[in-house]
């Protein structure tokens, strides 16, 4: 499974069969669980009001959202669907996103994204840590990821805290060690098929003919053994 979706979304509320709809969607691509820097991320005029709780949440308001593209506009759906391709898409409570995102496909007669190309990392979280909170939040903290460059929820934001939520939840320092590793691995294979030629201009010896003297002397008369040093003439 090389390359996943992280996704995230904002809404106007809880359910888009009672006319709630996405005002941003976001999507970071990962590749063997590192972050490659890509990522989509778009506002959606809902062409409807904001409700009062949904503002506090995300910070979004009617005003702002007004003018931006709809989600059947090429500059949103075309996009969002070429940046995802076939690959697996990454959510947190990943029911509440796949529901929105499908509805808005299936709205505009789009396919839709079937439930077996979604991961839900709070499933995970739960397998992990069951009967514990396991929010975005309570997991961030649990894994001492920072919180601190979000004042409000933005799905942008949110979907790099459950990037790195992600990759704690499938090994975190192990599987960082892994690649380290892999990464030393090679440098050190690489390092040994050099080929070092003699060097042309040998150094001279460092110790003095007496130093090498004493040390020889040493070597027979307590170590009981050969001086090393005079097959190399040091």
């Amino acid at each position: 499974m090389a390359r996943e979706i992280v996704l995230d979304t904002e809404t106007t509320g809880f359910d888009p069969r009672t006319g709630d709809r996405l005002v941003e969607l976001a999507a970071l691509e990962i590749e063997h669980f590192i972050p490659t820097g890509r990522s989509f991320h778009v506002y959606i005029d809902p062409c409807r009001d904001m409700p009062a709780e949904a503002e506090k949440v995300h910070g979004l308001s009617a005003a702002f959202l007004r003018g931006k593209p709809r989600f059947e506009h090429a500059e949103v759906v075309d996009a969002f669907l070429e940046f995802v391709g076939d690959a697996p898409i990454i959510a947190h409570n990943a029911a509440f996103d796949r529901g929105f995102v499908n509805w808005e496909l299936a709205n505009i007669r789009r396919e839709e994204i079937p439930e077996g190309r979604w991961i839900d990392t709070l499933a995970l979280a739960k397998q992990r840590f069951p009967g514990m909170h396991n929010s975005l939040d309570a997991l961030c903290k649990r894994f001492k990821i920072s919180l601190s460059e979000r004042e409000k929820h933005g799905a942008l934001i949110d979907a790099k805290l459950l990037a790195a939520v992600y990759l704690e939840l499938k090994g975190g320092r192990e599987r960082r060690l892994e690649l380290t590793s892999a990464v030393m691995v090679n440098a050190v294979s690489a390092a040994s098929r050099v080929d070092y030629g003699v060097r042309p201009r040998p150094l001279a010896p460092r110790s003095t003919d007496e130093e090498r003297a004493r040390h020889a002397a040493f070597i027979r008369e307590k170590v009981k053994g050969e001086d090393l040093w005079s097959r190399f003439g040091l």
